[in-house]
């Protein structure tokens, strides 16, 4: 049986089984049902390696040993071992965050926290300036911030990018009200303004299609390019100044 490197190294990748794994179990899945020795020959694996790969294989639940002489093996199928996967994922997934929120309660992150703050009050504002680009990036660093906001935000969008905008928005508005953070967001003059939106935010109507975000005015990512630009080309600036996001946002009170 000849197979694609490029293909099994996919399949690798998607399932997280390895060389031999895959070769076996593709292998299995072009012939049905076959013995190991069968299944040496047309995969290239090892006899010496097959029944210790096969094995694992099945504890896997990617194949079926069949009871008899000689022993063989039945390919359980493709959509059946995704499904198992993806839950797999979703389960050591979920049990991974919970590692990770629990280590906010413990001392070591206290420590951590503290060697940070003691840090950060040494480093030069120049050092605390990164460029992001791609709009999926700037939009994952702006939901990043947004979580941060203790006292205020500001977001400063387009008539464009408010439409793009809204249903976060609508979610999210919600959650900082609650929180008692002052939200306010900028916008053209002529940007109509989803109703669920007014009640909770504070509006300010100016001619300018400036793009920003400034949490608790001392962080601010700033876009530099227009938001009609192809996405993968927007690009913005993030900055971490109490000088320069205080000053940037008087100009707009």
């Amino acid at each position: 049986m000849i197979v694609q490197k490029e293909f099994l190294n996919e399949i690798k990748l998607y399932f997280n089984i390895n060389a031999y794994e895959v070769k076996l179990w593709t292998a299995l899945l072009s012939r049905g049902i076959a013995t190991a020795g069968e299944l040496a020959d047309i995969s290239g694996v090892p006899r010496s390696r097959c029944y210790d790969v096969l094995e694992s294989l099945e504890k896997k639940g990617f194949i079926i040993q069949k009871i008899g002489k000689p022993i063989k093996y039945i390919a359980v199928q493709p959509e059946v071992i995704t499904e198992r996967v993806k839950k797999q994922v979703n389960l050591d997934a979920e049990q991974q965050m919970g590692i990770i929120d629990g280590i906010k309660s413990t001392d070591v992150f206290k420590e951590l926290e503290l060697l940070h703050k003691t840090g950060i009050d040494h480093v030069d504002p120049s050092d605390l300036t990164n460029s992001i680009s791609g709009r999926e990036n700037l939009y994952r660093l702006m939901k990043d911030m947004i979580e941060r906001a203790k006292t205020s935000i500001t977001i400063a969008t387009t008539e464009l990018g408010l439409k793009r905008k809204t249903p976060f928005l609508k979610k999210t508005l919600k959650v900082l009200q609650k929180k008692g953070i002052k939200t306010t967001l900028i916008i053209p003059a002529n940007a109509a303004v989803d109703k669920s939106i007014k009640n909770i935010v504070k509006i300010k109507k100016i001619n300018s299609n400036v793009r920003f975000v400034n949490i608790d005015n001392k962080e601010i990512l700033f876009m530099l390019t227009s938001d009609e630009v192809n996405p993968n080309y927007d690009s913005g600036v993030w900055i971490k100044s109490k000088f320069f996001t205080n000053a940037l946002q008087g100009l707009f009170e």
